[in-house]
């Protein structure tokens, strides 16, 4: 197998775009160790007692203080600094990777509301209604307090200009899984890497 032209990436994308079904199985074909930003905040939030642990959806990053939130993210940061080999699926890894050598930064997007609403409903058994409310509910409040948390950061590593984390220049490849399966969104984010079995 040929160098990789990386030695950690991290894979950004909202609810039902597919980031967290990239994340695992790239990890897995590179034999790297993959962190999911989502489960770690969620653990963290049930063993506080911020959120239920029967509710199979996430929770919205306001249920805990902005320290935290900052703390995890510039946790992050440091370890695509100082380690190698790692995958690092969150809404912010990307952002947070910015200005960091060897990070291939992927952003996974769907171009259809109603195909990633359809993904929740079938991975978490909710209804069509909770599912809208649960992604675009959260989108806002999430968003919403980032912008406020992250505007030093985001002049220090991106250089200023409206905050916008999923702006696509911010990113290495970005993918639009609406009409590629899992397989053909991993074949992809594997060829962009430089891999080959």
């Amino acid at each position: 197998m040929k160098k990789l032209k990386y030695k950690n990436i991290t894979i950004s994308g909202l609810p039902g775009a597919g980031s967290s079904a990239l994340g695992k199985k790239m990890a897995k074909k590179l034999g790297w160790e993959y962190f999911s930003g989502g489960d770690f905040m969620r653990e963290h939030a049930i063993k506080e007692g911020l959120f239920d642990k029967d509710n199979s959806l996430h929770h919205e990053a306001t249920v805990y203080g902005d320290d935290f939130d900052r703390e995890v993210d510039h946790g992050m940061r440091k370890t695509l600094q100082t380690k190698r080999g790692k995958v690092l699926d969150s809404w912010l890894s990307g952002f947070v990777a910015q200005g960091v050598k060897g990070v291939l930064k992927i952003l996974v997007d769907c171009d259809s509301d109603a195909v990633r609403v359809d993904r929740i409903v079938n991975r978490d058994g909710v209804d069509i209604k909770t599912a809208k409310e649960h992604i675009f509910d959260r989108e806002l409040k999430n968003i919403a307090k980032w912008k406020k948390m992250y505007k030093k950061e985001w002049k220090e590593w991106v250089g200023g200009g409206k905050i916008d984390f999923y702006n696509r220049r911010l990113y290495d490849l970005c993918i639009d899984t609406y009409s590629l399966s899992r397989e053909e969104t991993l074949k992809k984010a594997l060829k962009f890497l430089g891999y080959a079995e």
